[in-house]
């Protein structure tokens, strides 16, 4: 699962997805299968939407292979493919990839100028890591 457009000018799951992608994915990653009128319900109570607009919208995430549909009945459940904390790690990682593949070595020195106002524990395990990476070297 690759999201194609990230956002740079946005915050959140908004870089990732549209305004209406991102409000459906948080009430399906709080889990549970959820019906487009589960959905819809939820997001109602922010502004009046319509029923087809959201069933587009979440089918469109299925055929993205951001969301699993079943069929019970007349009525489809959707849930997503990974966590929220697992997609955000494989987006995160797949955007570094690509930047350091394209940029290299200048990209880490933007990451690492980027780290002056970093919690100390991070950079105890970016320290640890850089260990890891120099040992599996030798």
């Amino acid at each position: 699962m690759t999201v194609n457009n990230f956002r740079f000018d946005q915050e959140g799951l908004n870089r990732f997805f549209g305004p209406l992608e991102s409000k459906i994915m948080d009430i399906l990653w709080e889990g549970n299968e959820k019906s487009i009128k589960d959905v819809q319900q939820k997001l109602e109570n922010e502004k009046p939407l319509n029923f087809n607009t959201v069933m587009t919208v979440m089918n469109r995430l299925v055929d993205k292979n951001i969301l699993t549909k079943r069929v019970e009945g007349r009525t489809s459940l959707f849930k997503p493919v990974k966590t929220k904390e697992d997609f955000i790690s494989d987006q995160s990682k797949k955007l570094t990839d690509n930047l350091l593949d394209e940029f290299g070595g200048l990209v880490v020195n933007h990451m690492l100028d980027s780290l002056n106002e970093v919690d100390d524990r991070l950079l105890l395990k970016l320290e640890q890591k850089i260990e890891q990476l120099k040992k599996g070297r030798k």
